[in-house]
């Protein structure tokens, strides 16, 4: 009897890994890999910091805003990618937001994470446009997964498993690069930019 209910904690917890796995949502095949930052050194010459101050230590990068500066800490990958799959995780600590877009010459679109959940937006028009909202508990202090992607008009993104789409003739701009935000103070790890031109 003991054997079977460590077989079905087993499977139970198989199953909620699998579930926060995060698949493919727009693209059919892999893209190429371009960035895996270890986290360790510091960062290529295909990153420049725009705001904030961003450190690396032991594989993670903390993140820090600087109130004198009067914008939220920007990471930019300056590389233009017309398909992308940005793959990372990240923790909040206290509240705060966290978010990973793209631009051309200005802001295209991006994702948002706060405490109450995950949003799509697209910034042809000033405040950035909400399309598509997912309201879910994002708790600080805990490690969260994060998969965003983008191709043609369409953005999508997986937190923790639950995914959220929206679609946009905007969204086609042709991209310059690719940049993560932060609120406050965040941490992030496991970063992996893949994509094409």
């Amino acid at each position: 009897m003991k054997l079977r209910h460590l077989l079905v904690a087993f499977f139970a917890l198989t199953a909620a890994a699998l579930a926060q796995e995060a698949k493919p949502l727009l693209h059919n095949q892999a893209l190429p890999v371009l960035a895996t930052p270890d986290f360790k050194a510091p960062l290529d010459a295909s990153f420049s910091i725009a705001k904030g101050q961003w450190t690396m230590q032991d594989g993670v990068m903390s993140v820090l805003d600087l109130p004198e500066q009067k914008h939220i800490p920007v990471l930019h990958h300056k590389v233009g990618l017309a398909s992308a799959t940005i793959e990372v995780e990240f923790l909040v600590e206290g509240p705060g937001t966290f978010l990973v877009g793209c631009d051309s010459d200005k802001h295209v679109g991006r994702v948002v994470v706060t405490a109450a959940g995950l949003s799509i937006a697209e910034d042809s028009v000033k405040p950035s446009n909400t399309i598509a909202k997912l309201p879910m508990a994002v708790k600080p202090d805990e490690w969260h997964k994060l998969r965003v992607e983008w191709q043609g008009d369409q953005m999508a993104a997986n937190l923790d498993g639950q995914e959220l789409k929206a679609q946009h003739p905007f969204f086609a701009t042709p991209k310059a690069r690719s940049w993560l935000a932060a609120g406050k103070s965040v941490k992030v790890r496991n970063l992996k930019i893949s994509g094409a031109p």
